[in-house]
């Protein structure tokens, strides 16, 4: 499981970001996820109190957003949510496409007090 590493570092760069803008107390970290990255958010959140115990996060809330995969038909041009077991377009069947977004892993907002 790398999603405690990887929340040990969102911790320390929010902190990080808190300090050179003078905050005391952060109310919420809104992170988003991609469908297809290789971060899983249940393991996110398990992880979030053990990274955030002692710091300006410990008493503030995770949000999460889960990014939709979404990918450009090479085929016929159009733009479709990329189902994860079934990966042709759901318009023309084609196989061939261009990822659009879904992997992403993005902290998208801080909330202090």
């Amino acid at each position: 499981m790398h999603e405690l590493g990887i929340m040990y570092h969102v911790v320390n760069q929010v902190e990080k970001i808190a300090r050179q803008n003078r905050l005391t107390e952060i109310e919420a970290l809104v992170l988003q996820i991609g469908e297809l990255s290789s971060v899983v958010p249940q393991f996110i959140r398990a992880c979030y109190p053990a990274a955030a115990d002692g710091t300006l996060l410990q008493k503030a809330l995770l949000e999460i957003e889960i990014l939709p995969a979404n990918a450009l038909c090479r085929g016929c041009g159009k733009i479709y949510h990329l189902p994860l077991g079934n990966r042709k377009c759901p318009h023309c069947e084609n196989p061939d496409y261009e990822l659009l977004c879904g992997r992403e892993f993005n902290i998208k907002e801080i909330r202090a007090r």
